[in-house]
């Protein structure tokens, strides 16, 4: 009974689900609570059932103090039941094999050995209530009250022995089950890049055609601006003042032309042997950003481009910066790790909308009011070049974390 509530209750059924076993198991307890011969026995039974009918299904009897007073309550109502009926010829002895089972299913060897004595002892404790005056004990006796003693021992240690393959087998699927949950996150990981990477290469092209087809143009309309400026009077203010804004214009039209060209440019890392930390440090001094520094001093020296891994940190603190109220701090951590590194870089900023958390190191994609969206997308093509792999958890109001996960170069 106890041993099939315990392997169910491993596998996490709905609580108070009716199974078969429970209706045969209630039909029994009916039988014998009807067989009882007086109210006494008939309420000790009732209390019995009940709590052989709950066990593994309440939630307070799971845990280890729950279960052990399941097994003391169970003992107790059947040393009730032993003594009413008779004490060592009582019918009822084998009701001592409830908490026997109990404790062989849930508490291992030393457990089911531990509830056998105590509920043996508990048995032949009625010997001592016994008018040795009147009453003698013969040898067929003594044979039979010793092969009473020793078959709740060895019904324990069979309970425990299909408890314990039970509980091995349980620990076997949740293992798997664990592993195929890894395995399908980092499927759905890689899937997540493969596409992003497909979707970069075609905004790549489509990038770098359009960047050389703007910067024609866009020399054409400067230098059309300065030569309209030189050629203007010194009295027309107006023409002087637009001209000006045509050339800052263009100006800075250009300098987004260039950001298209440089996500639209191979990545080829020219690599070297460097610490990532010093890169990190000299990221947060370009980007004028103070960090809280959390290096793991297990990190060893890693083959990247300095150049291009500084420009990686430098977009991401400055996004953590503008992300984040003045005094904000904003942590960057290492840690070492079986096969590469891990960077994190922490802000307690405003964070990242979720519908945006899917898409936000695709392509002009951005959260800021006056943003491209190419930030995070050179970052992105950036890691995908050194073999890396980059994540983001964000829940708005409380910050972001970016981490980036680089190998370690055989």
């Amino acid at each position: 009974m106890a041993a099939q509530l315990t392997d169910e209750s491993t596998t996490a059924p709905p609580r108070f689900r009716v199974r078969a076993q429970d209706v045969l198991l209630a039909i029994m307890f009916v039988a014998l609570i009807y067989l009882a011969h007086d109210v006494a026995e008939k309420t000790v039974m009732i209390a019995l059932a009940a709590l052989q009918l709950i066990e593994g299904r309440v939630r307070i009897l799971d845990s280890p103090w729950g279960r052990g007073a399941s097994i003391l309550l169970q003992l107790a109502l059947g040393y009730v039941l032993i003594g009413i009926t008779g004490g060592v010829n009582s019918a009822y002895y084998l009701v001592l094999l409830f908490p026997i089972v109990s404790a062989a299913s849930y508490l291992g060897i030393a457990g089911a050995l531990a509830g056998a004595i105590v509920a043996v002892g508990a048995f032949l404790s009625f010997l001592l209530f016994v008018d040795w005056s009147q009453w003698s004990i013969s040898e067929e006796s003594i044979h039979v009250l010793a092969i009473q003693c020793l078959l709740p021992s060895v019904a324990a240690v069979l309970v425990n022995s299909l408890g314990e393959v039970a509980r091995t087998q349980t620990a076997r699927y949740k293992l798997a089950a664990e592993q195929l949950s890894i395995a399908n996150r980092n499927l759905l990981e890689a899937e997540a890049a493969v596409r992003r990477s497909e979707r970069l290469a075609a905004l790549g092209q489509l990038s770098a055609g359009l960047a050389h087809e703007l910067r024609n143009p866009l020399g054409s309309i400067r230098g059309s601006a300065e030569l309209l400026l030189r050629s203007t009077s010194k009295d027309n203010a107006v023409a002087k003042e637009l001209a000006q804004i045509i050339s800052e214009e263009v100006d800075r039209t250009n300098s987004l032309v260039t950001r298209f060209l440089d996500f639209a440019r191979p990545l080829e890392p020219r690599r070297e042997t460097i610490e990532i930390t010093t890169v990190i440090d000299r990221a947060a001094n370009h980007a004028n950003v103070p960090i809280i520094r959390n290096y793991s001093p297990d990190v060893a020296p890693l083959a990247i481009d300095p150049t291009l891994m500084e420009q990686v940190f430098i977009n991401l603190l400055t996004n953590a910066a503008q992300a984040s109220a003045p005094d904000a701090p904003i942590t960057v951590a290492t840690r070492a790790l079986r096969t590469g590194i891990e960077v994190s870089v922490v802000d307690r900023g405003c964070g990242i909308p979720a519908e945006k958390i899917e898409t936000i190191f695709n392509p002009f994609v951005t959260t800021k009011q006056n943003g491209v969206g190419l930030g995070l997308a050179i970052v992105a093509k950036i890691i995908d070049g050194h073999g890396g792999r980059m994540t983001v958890e964000s829940e708005p109001g409380k910050g972001s974390t970016f981490r980036i996960w680089l190998p370690i170069e055989t």
